[in-house]
C-alpha cells in the first residue's frame, strides 16, 4: 500500500508518496492545491535521505509553476 508523508522542506502542502514496486522503491514528490495535484519529481529511492538534487529540482519546478 502506498504511503505519503509531508515534505515541508520543499514547500507547504508538499508530500512524498512512497510506492514499493517489485524490485524498486519509487518516490513521487507532489503538491496539493485546490485546483490540481502538481507532480514535482519522480525518482528511485536508494538512500535514507532525499537527495539534495531532487529537493532542488522539485523546488524549482514548483516555483516555475507558481510563476506561470
Amino acid at each position: 500500500m502506498p504511503h505519503s508523508r509531508a515534505m515541508p522542506t520543499i514547500g507547504t502542502r508538499c508530500h512524498e508518496l512512497r510506492i514499493v514496486d517489485q524490485n524498486t522503491t519509487w518516490r513521487i514528490i507532489y503538491r496539493l492545491t485546490p485546483e490540481a495535484v502538481i507532480i514535482a519529481e519522480v525518482f528511485k529511492k536508494k538512500t535514507a535521505q532525499t537527495p539534495k538534487a531532487v529537493v532542488k529540482a522539485a523546488k524549482r519546478r514548483l516555483k516555475d509553476y507558481d510563476d506561470a
